[in-house]
């Protein structure tokens, strides 16, 4: 695929950190070089580190080297050629559409008025985050169709910014898995290698930004879906802190553990598009009141660093996430990382999570029993497409067998058992139990550890139907990333580095974890 398809990016093969404040604690990481170069990003070489698409494109707009229209008209183009391989998006906005946008954002650059920080940005979204010009289908038949009378909070505030939504990316049905494979749609491919699977469950945003089919994209997270595409596909994901971004207008998996994140090809643009996004909503309890700090104010350019610009950073790496199960090749990638950090001047040394082990069947269960009375309102007469039928019983169960896919059912099926009379407190009230555990133990380890870091995936990508029959071997891949949701943490994934496979090898992601609300703490730098 790399060597047929020259728009699809290489990322970095490996990375240093550098912060700007010693005296803060956590996680966010970038990349600010060539970011003042007025070099358009539709000429961008790929050997050259991912500098930040949305400032350049912004200089560039503003500057006026490259127009809105001709910018959006690039991306366009990379997208539909790349679609056919990939089957990233399950729609794709009218070129008309775009462009029209596009010529409205020119024409108040030809008036020298302000434009928003994400002018000219081409976004796509995650089809579980509602849009209104847009089907949202969740990824399944029992929404097919389906075209909502509102913008997700996200959205909208995206589009206030100037950011243009190219169109809707593919996903495990209602999020639900961990390799696109259980769309109802289609089998969205790895830009790596088309061969094998993109991650999930939003596979299709991941797969989008690291073929550059656009510049950043939204996906949500309730036990990796962020993080684990970005590690499969090499680029940049951030899954932000429970209650840092609305979720209205994102349909329900697991209310207490969904998170909408970002992808990007660098930090700095994952930075910025968290930025937008962020803050309190009135129409979502859960958001936070918290204040949303500048994400990319404290941000420092490699020139400006010092030689050991992490001394006094202490890194915890989680012992448990090195040990049997994962491939040798994560394991040995992950620790030249960490041994990388070293020598920018941090302390790295293993943390042991006793409780970390716990935290996988403490997330099926609680999230199986969340999406059981999520999905309940899919009956096809509150929401949903309606099956025809004589009597309303079978109404119900023909609404709800033709429009949900396999994995879904067994979801609910998971759920609805483990809510029942007489289970209740075996399963549900346990998995809560132990979900203390599991935040007592990050809080413990946060307390003498800025960062906690390990492998976003137990492996790099795998084949298309490798396990797609195997459940339980796909609901482990998820090891490494529940606990985060569960503790209600921060984290982002960075591309440290690649194992054989493919035709140009398979990259490998590094998860930092942050504490919580924690997000702006701490930058670093990406380099090659």
């Amino acid at each position: 695929m790399l060597s047929t398809m020259s728009m699809i990016h290489q990322p970095p093969r490996s990375i240093s950190h550098f912060p700007s404040s010693k005296s803060t604690t956590a996680f966010l990481l970038k990349n600010l070089s060539s970011s003042s170069s007025s070099q358009p990003v539709t000429d961008q070489s790929e050997s050259t580190p991912p500098s930040s698409q949305i400032l350049t494109a912004r200089h560039s707009l503003i500057s006026r080297h490259l127009s809105a229209v001709q910018l959006a008209e690039s991306f366009l183009s990379r997208l539909r050629r790349a679609e056919p391989h990939l089957r990233s998006f399950l729609h794709v906005s009218p070129d008309e559409d775009v462009l029209r946008q596009a010529r409205r954002l020119d024409e108040i650059l030809q008036r020298n008025e302000d434009v928003g920080p994400l002018a000219g940005v081409i976004v796509a979204v995650k089809d579980n985050i509602c849009t209104s010009d847009m089907p949202s289908t969740a990824g399944s038949r029992v929404l097919e169709g389906y075209r909502p009378p509102f913008d997700a909070t996200a959205v909208r505030r995206i589009r206030e910014m100037g950011g243009i939504v190219v169109g809707k990316t593919n996903l495990d049905e209602f999020g639900m898995g961990s390799t696109t494979e259980s769309s109802a749609f289609q089998v969205t491919a790895n830009p790596w290698d088309v061969s094998r699977v993109p991650g999930g469950s939003s596979g299709g945003s991941a797969a989008a930004v690291s073929a550059r089919q656009c510049m950043v994209s939204l996906g949500s997270d309730t036990g990796g879906s962020v993080r684990q595409p970005a590690s499969f596909c090499g680029v940049v994901g951030l899954k932000p802190t429970y209650g840092r971004v609305s979720r209205f207008g994102l349909m329900a998996y697991a209310s207490s553990l969904d998170v909408i994140g970002c992808f990007s090809s660098s930090v700095f643009d994952a930075g910025i598009l968290l930025q937008a996004i962020s803050g309190h909503d009135t129409s979502d309890a859960t958001s936070s009141k918290q204040v949303v700090p500048d994400f990319t104010s404290q941000f420092t350019s490699i020139s400006l660093s010092e030689s050991k610009p992490l001394k006094g950073l202490k890194v915890g790496l989680i012992s448990e996430t090195l040990e049997d199960g994962v491939d040798t090749g994560v394991a040995s990638t992950i620790r030249a990382a960490a041994s990388h950090l070293e020598e920018l001047g941090c302390s790295v040394s293993e943390v042991s999570l006793p409780s970390f082990s716990l935290g996988l069947p403490a997330y099926y269960i609680l999230a199986s029993s969340e999406s059981s009375s999520n999905l309940s309102r899919y009956d096809g007469v509150r929401y949903g497409n309606q099956a025809p039928a004589d009597e309303l019983n079978a109404l119900y169960g023909d609404s709800r067998a033709k429009g949900f896919g396999h994995e879904v059912k067994m979801r609910i099926l998971m759920g609805t058992y483990a809510l029942s009379a007489g289970y209740y407190d075996a399963y549900y009230k346990r998995a809560q139990q132990v979900r203390t555990i599991v935040r007592k133990g990050f809080k413990a380890a946060l307390d003498v550890y800025d960062i906690l870091i390990s492998p976003a995936a137990p492996s790099a990508a795998y084949r298309i139907g490798e396990k797609k029959n195997d459940p339980l071997a796909m609901y482990a891949g998820d090891i490494m990333t529940v606990n985060v949701n569960l503790a209600g943490l921060p984290a982002l994934v960075l591309p440290c580095g690649f194992v054989e496979g493919g035709s140009a090898g398979l990259p490998v992601g590094l998860q930092m974890i942050g504490a919580a609300f924690d997000e702006s703490q701490v930058q670093y730098q990406e380099d090659l």
